[in-house]
């Protein structure tokens, strides 16, 4: 029979760490089995996964503020469950590894970032946790970033931390060329969150809009949209700023943008990155995570520090040059075709769901 893995994501609802774990599940199909928790009861991701897949998704409310009460409880379910093996993501999911001491099952931790409140330093409860709760797990990191911080800051053991960067299937985000337009479309794909820093990323597009046409499509929604519309409307662009809200498929929006465009103030290794560089974009980004590291050596002059006015220069300078855009957008194509498709990653992460790399 095949392995049966319980996953526990603070909440379901789709993101990177979501979208990975449903590309990952449908890619391995009936090799495994699964259970999804997701603590906040939000299970949108689910519309990501093949109905065919053997998995099930049980109610486990978490209560707040009640970490030793909540493990406790875990704990119970986790002897009831005997899962071969416990996925945990993220500091959302720690009282299901605090359940786990000691072992009930072979445990996995991923850290694919953090929230608003860890974007510029570490939390002390939240390293000592950490550092009690992952010492004897294997822990998946997707950036060197992260990699540092557990090795330097949480001081797990190197023995138990695992490096594998995030893939997507390349091919699919694949675009024809691109013409060299009079108002280069400025694009990004976020949720509309306060750590995606997109207040920036308007303010930003207003000083260039000011001397230079251009439009701005915003991919995504979330709770800021509200406040994003009023601030583009504040700014004077509300005409050349368009919030295309969620998308399914967001490779045709890709397709149409000429410029990437990130803005956030805490990312480690972004997917929306990767598929702007699959799609042939060039990015002016944030100097967040292993943003610099990604891409193509050509587009490192286009990582600025977290201010609006260098983001705005970064975004100038290649709506202004449209040969320019083409040939980092090439370079950055061939670094995520040649490093980060979805086949190498899907590798490593059957190797740890199976046991084979542990």
């Amino acid at each position: 029979m095949s392995p049966r893995v319980l996953h526990v994501f603070p909440s379901f609802a789709l993101g990177g760490a979501q979208a990975r774990f449903a590309a990952l599940a449908n890619r391995f199909g009936a090799g495994f089995r699964h259970q999804v928790v997701a603590l906040d009861g939000d299970l949108a991701a689910r519309a990501r996964l093949d109905p065919a897949l053997t998995i099930d998704f049980p109610s486990v409310p978490a209560s707040k503020n009640a970490m030793l009460g909540n493990a406790l409880r875990f704990r119970r379910l986790l002897r009831d469950w005997q899962p071969d093996l416990l996925v945990t993501c993220n500091w959302g999911a720690i009282e299901f590894a605090l359940a786990n001491l000691p072992p009930v099952a072979r445990h996995l931790h991923v850290e694919d970032g953090f929230g608003p409140d860890e974007r510029h330093a570490q939390l002390p409860r939240r390293v000592w946790l950490r550092r009690l709760a992952l010492r004897g797990s294997t822990v998946v990191l997707p950036s060197r970033t992260l990699d540092r911080i557990a090795r330097e800051v949480w001081r797990l053991p190197q023995a138990r931390l695992r490096f594998v960067p995030n893939g997507i299937p390349t091919a699919r985000f694949a675009a024809p060329p691109r013409p060299a337009r009079v108002e280069p479309v400025i694009g990004t794909v976020a949720a509309l969150r306060p750590e995606k820093a997109l207040d920036r990323l308007i303010r930003a597009f207003a000083r260039l809009a000011a001397h230079r046409p251009a439009r701005l499509v915003l991919v995504g929604d979330g709770p800021e949209r509200g406040r994003l519309t009023a601030l583009a409307a504040s700014c004077g662009v509300a005409d050349r700023v368009c919030f295309a809200g969620h998308q399914d498929d967001a490779a045709p929006y890709y397709a149409g943008f000429d410029v990437f465009a990130l803005s956030s103030d805490t990312e480690q290794m972004p997917l929306s990155v990767l598929e702007a560089m699959a799609s042939g974009l060039p990015v002016a980004a944030t100097d967040v995570g292993d943003v610099r590291a990604m891409l193509a050596l050509a587009n490192a002059p286009f990582v600025t520090p977290l201010d609006e006015t260098a983001l705005a220069g970064a975004l100038d300078r290649l709506c202004a040059d449209a040969a320019l855009r083409r040939g980092l957008g090439e370079a950055n194509r061939a670094r995520a075709a040649a490093e980060f498709d979805e086949a190498a990653m899907a590798a490593s992460w059957r190797a740890l769901w199976d046991g084979s790399a542990t």
